[in-house]
């Protein structure tokens, strides 16, 4: 299989909602129109999780929402991938809404309306995955349930 071969097969983009003490990623396959992985992770762990990535196999891009502290993140992902910023506004009610159909919920919860419940975990990856969908123009695939917990 050649290096055009293997492009074709899998082309992985990091998309980042920005914070100043943590941020949400998602690493996408676009060909497969999947996530690979999402993690909400302290700003101190953003360069060596993204790094991590780089090392498994060559990204793509970095897209990067423009809201909080993101200057100082593109100065910091820049050497790394072709960056892509986009705009973010109302990234958060996006995701909100986009985590519930991926993961309805249960329960009783299941009959209120969904304005009305809050999800269960930070949305800082999912907020990063709608960032990637409004680039790509159509939504991902996640499978297996999310695991946001923040760490290092």
């Amino acid at each position: 299989m050649d290096k055009g071969s293997r492009r074709q097969t899998m082309t992985k983009l990091v998309a980042v909602d920005p914070g100043r003490n943590k941020c949400g990623l998602v690493l996408a396959d676009t060909a497969t129109s999947a996530v690979l992985e999402g993690k909400v992770v302290a700003a101190a762990a953003v360069l060596d999780l993204i790094m991590h990535w780089q090392n498994q196999a060559p990204l793509e891009g970095i897209l990067i929402g423009n809201g909080t502290s993101s200057e100082y993140w593109q100065n910091l992902l820049l050497h790394i991938a072709p960056l892509h910023v986009v705009e973010e506004r109302g990234s958060t009610l996006r995701a909100r809404h986009r985590y519930w159909e991926l993961w309805p919920p249960s329960n009783w919860r299941r009959w209120l309306p969904r304005g009305m419940i809050l999800p269960p975990h930070h949305l800082d990856a999912i907020a990063a995955m709608v960032l990637l969908e409004d680039h790509l123009g159509q939504q991902l695939l996640w499978p297996g349930p999310p695991n946001f917990r923040i760490g290092p």
